[in-house]
């Protein structure tokens, strides 16, 4: 009874290996079935938002980007869309590019395909609801891919290559800055967040992003990189 029990032990920890940690590693680390920059044949960076929307900070981010000219790209989730409906539609009207990031902010890993296909295509009926463009991006909470988004050829899955922790308060806006700065290379794509209520995250974490990408938009214009969309 023991060894059967061992046995079947054994077999879900392989399938349940199979499911998640195996197809995030094929794409974090190997960069399969996944897009981690864009063109580096021109000094451009990307700049890409998660977890948002949310009322105050991505309010305050769209006035800076705004305010230098910069279109970036926002991974939504979908149940924070419903909540802040002119958000979503300023961030489309402003010319930025609507992207998802699940109804909730769930592991993937732990979502039958079923559950995982309702979250993304949720959130992407949400978008398309709220401002006419049916959004093709997909970037998992915490970038965790599980199988069944390896074979799926409706949303192309999109990562990063620069990551400032910034979901973390701890180090203040000088700490992000530095992580930045120290990444960044011409084609980066940028993650970022715009909403500290996730689990892991801290609440006013974002004020300091925002604090940080001042200074980080001001050094990557001395260095002449230019900001732009992941489509582009």
């Amino acid at each position: 009874m023991v060894r059967f029990f061992i046995t079947i032990g054994s077999l879900l920890l392989v399938l349940f290996l199979f499911y998640g940690p195996i197809p995030s590693l094929l794409t974090r680390l190997f960069n399969l079935f996944s897009i981690n920059q864009v063109s580096n044949r021109k000094k451009q960076i990307a700049l890409t938002f998660d977890d948002g929307p949310h009322p105050v900070y991505t309010s305050l981010l769209l006035d800076l980007l705004r305010s230098h000219s910069i279109k970036a790209t926002f991974f939504v989730l979908g149940s924070e869309a419903e909540k802040h409906p002119a958000i979503i539609k300023r961030i489309h009207e402003e010319g930025h590019l609507l992207a998802i990031h699940n109804y909730k902010h769930n592991c993937n890993w732990f979502l039958s395909p079923n559950s995982l296909k309702n979250q993304i295509d949720k959130t992407a009926d949400i978008i398309k609801n709220l401002t006419n463009y049916d959004p093709i991006y997909y970037r998992p909470p915490w970038g965790l891919v599980s199988l069944p988004l390896l074979f799926q050829r409706k949303y192309r899955l999109i990562l990063w290559s620069v990551m400032a922790n910034d979901w973390s308060s701890k180090h203040g806006s000088q700490g992000i800055l530095n992580r930045l700065v120290k990444q960044t290379k011409a084609g980066s794509i940028v993650l970022l967040h715009d909403n500290g209520d996730t689990v892991g995250a801290d609440e006013y974490a974002p004020s300091y992003t925002i604090k940080a990408l001042e200074s980080y938009i001001l050094q990557c214009f001395e260095n002449q990189y230019e900001f732009v969309l992941i489509n582009e």
